[in-house]
């Protein structure tokens, strides 16, 4: 098993609270940083999909219920008060 020496931009405030764990645990930066690396590739990934609730208008494949009315009765419907 290779080392490879990389950079990496992380927040001030993450590094500074990496460090001062190192410090505590006695343990290297990079050790703490490993550590949290091997814990969060562990992690499986959710591949849950989320599930839009149909929430359509008349029937499948019917015709249109909203079509007869205009845009601006469509407006009063949704909003509660006619276009000024």
């Amino acid at each position: 098993m290779g080392i490879m020496k990389t950079t990496l931009d992380i927040q001030d405030e993450l590094l500074n609270r990496a460090k001062r764990h190192a410090k505590r645990t006695g343990r290297p930066l990079r050790a703490v940083v490993e550590e949290g690396l091997r814990q969060v590739l562990s992690t499986p990934i959710s591949r849950e999909r989320y599930v839009l609730r149909d929430h359509s208008v008349g029937e499948a494949g019917g015709r249109d219920p909203l079509e007869t009315y205009s845009w601006q009765d469509l407006r009063e419907i949704i909003y509660g008060e006619p276009e000024t």
